[in-house]
């Protein structure tokens, strides 16, 4: 998603990340709207409220853990795509395809999605585990990047800045 932008020069870190936003906020609206409407999700907005009372932690802490799980996911993504890629070769040369690198990566991030109570990312992340439906892992691997930039766009613009600094090297 970021790598979509090529932000005039001139555009202050302020506008960058409202850019972004915006972005991912239309990403979950045309996908959360259309081909995933049937998970229920698209008028979704986390509250932490959730994750406090039940884990019995202080609002700041939690915060720090959204960030957190922000900065898993976005960095999450790249192995997703990466395993997708993998299965679709497999595919289109007719071998068994071998889910269990992708599983695994969305069970690890599911694990913390459910202790956050994000509801969008859980069941995100629940598709990733059990579909086969390589167009629909693909769509549900662009909402979840989307859901959590718009989480924390903050958090997510200085991310995607990071590994995009990172992947020049």
């Amino acid at each position: 998603m970021y790598e979509q932008f090529n932000f005039p020069k001139n555009l202050s870190r302020e506008e960058k990340i409202n850019e972004i936003l915006l972005s991912a906020s239309t990403t979950c609206k045309d996908i959360l709207y259309g081909e995933l409407l049937e998970l229920q999700i698209s008028d979704y907005v986390y509250c932490p409220d959730e994750a406090i009372e039940e884990l019995g932690l202080d609002k700041e802490l939690v915060h720090q853990l959204t960030e957190d799980y922000v900065i898993q996911i976005l960095k999450s993504i790249s192995q997703f795509h990466q395993y997708l890629e993998k299965l679709k070769k497999e595919d289109e040369e007719n071998r068994n395809l071998d889910y269990v690198a992708l599983r695994e990566l969305a069970h690890k991030n599911l694990g913390v999605a459910r202790n956050l109570r994000i509801k969008d990312a859980e069941k995100l992340l629940y598709i990733l585990m059990k579909k086969d439906d390589l167009q629909y892992i693909s769509v549900s691997i662009k909402a979840l990047k989307a859901c959590a930039i718009k989480l924390n766009p903050i958090c997510a613009y200085d991310t995607l800045n990071l590994i995009k600094i990172k992947s020049n090297f």
